[in-house]
């Protein structure tokens, strides 16, 4: 039997809708989850059980019900929320109570959800140590990063949906190493009011879900809009392109192998599957992005590193002192051609329904460090929406994600595309 926190938000919005599941319930079987994983999984910075059932009775005497109602949603540790700490794991901020919801939560409060407790983040989200979170299908492992809380209760079935953020690659990474669903929406899409920031530039809220549905669900929530009409979408007949990005040298043949198999099966289902080579100008993305990253970050830090530099970790206090010593010169130039290759990639998609790239190098590494966003980095800096999608295998057995990708502002498009591409990956990404 399927136990109520093991549901997606779509199937127990359902089950609530008839009666048949209460949202005090739905809590009490994510809180019970917690009590038996937490000491493996150590996915929260802060979870307040007594708070999280007064708010599901609320919730439960409510005659108007959202279309969120009642779903249990973890909150990245650098997102603000009214009624918890926000911590951003730094000592800096250690104890801080803002008392005010970030845009994105509030929306979600406005819609009947739950908002269940605050996820384990590297300090500010942007470090690859620090974290306190393990991958939950294998504690010896990372469940990637920034989000990595996030990602972990998602996939541990502590939390039905999560936030995280992304500036290179925290939201998709952590997708494929816990084997959940993740999106990157398109930058700007979704409100960041609220939100620690560390790149102006790249910073873009995350979603993480058990389902493409969900994910759907989410971007109703959050009125995302796509630049045309959406139109019917079939496998059969589809045009998708086979993205090998400019880190291709980096993947590891864990991910190498679910490409290709990736590839396989959508042939089999009938689309038109074609390599996509990026124009030469791609291929300096992954500097750019470099370049980008650390130019704004100088300046996103200079009031904790004036304020109390000897609380800063070394990570952080080299963001903040410009250790690699960008200039505005050469940050102008990297937002410059970052900006005509957008233009030039809205472009090229374009003529295709998706396009097929990695999610991560490989499986979750061993250890506490987050892995390498270098497969993720190009398509933050390009603005671009970005869903992973789970069901592949490596050798170790675990999870391998496969991302697809669309211009900007054809989100709705790129989930259409998704609830067709999923289940497909998912139910047999790992045959033999």
């Amino acid at each position: 039997m399927v136990r109520a926190n093991e549901l997606t938000a779509t199937h127990a919005l359902r089950l609530m809708r008839t009666g048949d599941l209460s949202v005090e319930a739905l809590a009490q079987a994510c809180l019970e989850r917690v009590r038996e994983r937490d000491a493996a999984v150590r996915g929260w910075a802060h979870l307040d059980p007594e708070l999280v059932l007064r708010n599901a009775r609320e919730l439960d005497k409510r005659e108007i019900k959202g279309p969120l109602h009642g779903i249990p949603i973890a909150v990245k540790d650098v997102i603000l929320t009214e009624d918890m700490p926000t911590e951003y794991n730094s000592p800096l901020y250690k104890g801080s109570f803002p008392a005010v919801d970030a845009g994105c939560v509030k929306t979600l409060r406005a819609a009947g959800a739950l908002i269940f407790g605050k996820t384990d983040t590297t300090e500010f989200a942007s470090v690859t140590r620090g974290g306190t979170a393990r991958n939950p299908l294998d504690p010896s492992r990372t469940p990637g990063g920034s989000s990595s809380g996030s990602a972990a209760v998602v996939a541990d079935f502590q939390a039905t949906i999560a936030l995280g953020t992304q500036t290179a690659g925290s939201t998709i990474r952590p997708g494929s190493f816990c084997g959940i669903y993740a999106m990157k929406p398109t930058w700007g899409a979704i409100n960041r009011e609220g939100l620690k920031m560390l790149a102006l530039s790249l910073d873009t809220l995350g979603l993480y879900a058990r389902s493409a549905e969900d994910l759907d669900l989410l971007a109703d929530v959050f009125a995302l809009e796509d630049r045309d009409a959406v139109a019917p979408f079939t496998l059969r007949g589809a045009r998708v392109a086979a993205c090998r990005s400019p880190a291709w040298d980096k993947v590891e043949p864990a991910t190498r192998g679910a490409f290709e198999r990736g590839i396989g099966l959508l042939r089999e289902a009938g689309a038109e599957v074609e390599p996509l080579d990026l124009p030469p100008a791609f291929s300096s993305l992954p500097e750019h992005h470099a370049t980008v990253m650390a130019g704004e970050a100088h300046v996103t830090f200079l009031s904790e590193i004036r304020a109390q530099p000897e609380l800063l970790n070394e990570d952080i206090a080299a963001l903040a002192n410009n250790s690699k010593g960008v200039g505005k010169s050469a940050l102008l130039a990297a937002l410059d051609a970052a900006a005509e290759c957008r233009i030039a990639f809205d472009t090229i998609a374009a003529g295709y329904d998706a396009v097929l790239t990695p999610s991560a190098r490989g499986e979750a590494p061993k250890g506490t460090k987050t892995g390498d966003a270098a497969l993720n980095g190009i398509w933050t800096l390009l603005h671009t929406p970005v869903v992973q999608i789970p069901g592949f295998k490596g050798p170790s057995d675990m999870p391998v994600g496969l991302s697809l990708t669309s211009p900007r502002y054809t989100d709705r498009r790129l989930l259409q595309v998704t609830k067709a591409i999923g289940p497909l990956f998912e139910s047999r990404g790992s045959e033999a």
